[in-house]
């Protein structure tokens, strides 16, 4: 029985030596290097750990504690379909606390505990709490796998959410 860890590769065929030699270039902060390996990947994999604080002179703990302390880093593959979904106070002052409701009878998930409905490679959908997408103007806003909306309704929603589970199951 080997105790070297299977992870040689991440799921996009790309090994962990090989991201950290792309990312981690002299001068490079920790948190560009991490964010430049999870616009890549989509996620920080574990196996880029190691390396990576090898490569930046700095132990696993401090990699591992910058990437858990950040919200916004991912140590798993993202949901097939993520919502986010801006629950300051404009949006909340517009509605957004029915939205989110709605949302969450609309795709059996609950906000922020993590991927649910799992199918294949990744979970099929995440719902995240933020606050502020910029858009306090035009509140309640969200995102949907990145892209930005306003104004959404919950009919609105139930229209951009079934389009990208759409698009999710094409690419899929």
């Amino acid at each position: 029985m080997s105790l070297k860890p299977q992870a040689d590769f991440c799921q996009d065929g790309v090994t962990a030596d090989e991201r950290v030699r792309r990312h981690a270039n002299p001068g490079a902060s920790l948190l560009a290097v991490l964010h430049a390996i999870q616009d890549e990947a989509g996620y920080i994999p574990a196996d880029v750990i190691a390396p990576l604080a090898q490569a930046m002179s700095l132990s696993r703990a401090e990699v591992h504690g910058v990437i858990t302390y950040y919200h916004h880093f991912r140590s798993e593959p993202p949901a097939r379909v993520t919502i986010q979904l801006c629950r300051a106070e404009a949006c909340r002052s517009m509605g957004t606390e029915t939205l989110a409701a709605h949302i969450e009878g609309q795709t059996g998930c609950r906000f922020d505990v993590g991927h649910a409905g799992h199918s294949g490679r990744a979970a099929s959908v995440e719902l995240e709490s933020v606050y502020c997408l910029g858009q306090c103007a035009l509140s309640p806003a969200m995102t949907i796998n990145g892209e930005l909306h306003a104004r959404v309704t919950p009919q609105k929603f139930e229209r951009l959410y079934e389009a990208a589970r759409a698009n999710a199951e094409d690419l899929a």
